[in-house]
């Protein structure tokens, strides 16, 4: 492998992303149709303004209960400080970075917007058909 693969080169491009106005039943929802864990959360300019997680949902439903569950814009529970990765940076480092941060994911951002999304399975993927390739 005398090129090493970037994660432009094998990111998803086709991101699920929510609103900071979406409410937050309704993205849970979206969680759930789009079979994700997580989805970035887009300001109206397109920038990276947080994430919602399987974790941020889990918590509120955690504090309600049936009659009582927790209601609200995604903005108030979602996490503001989202750990991103650029374009350019090689896999094998962002691989390094999964274990820093037990993420399942890393929004991928370019001049502060977002351009796509990495998941360690994307990563795995990647390195076994680069090893399929080497003699």
């Amino acid at each position: 492998m005398n090129n090493l693969l970037t994660v432009r080169d094998i990111m998803d491009t086709h991101v699920p992303t929510l609103r900071p106005e979406t409410k937050i039943l309704d993205g849970i929802n979206f969680l759930l149709r789009n079979r994700v864990t997580g989805a970035p959360v887009i300001s109206d300019s397109g920038e990276l303004v947080g994430i919602v997680t399987e974790t941020d949902c889990l918590k509120v439903i955690a504090k309600g209960s049936d009659a009582q569950i927790a209601q609200g814009p995604v903005s108030n529970f979602m996490s503001a400080e989202v750990k991103t990765i650029p374009p350019n940076m090689d896999i094998y480092y962002a691989a390094g970075l999964f274990f820093q941060y037990d993420f399942r994911r890393f929004p991928v951002v370019e001049k502060g917007k977002l351009i796509g999304a990495i998941t360690r399975f994307d990563i795995l993927r990647a390195i076994e058909a680069n090893r399929a390739l080497v003699p």
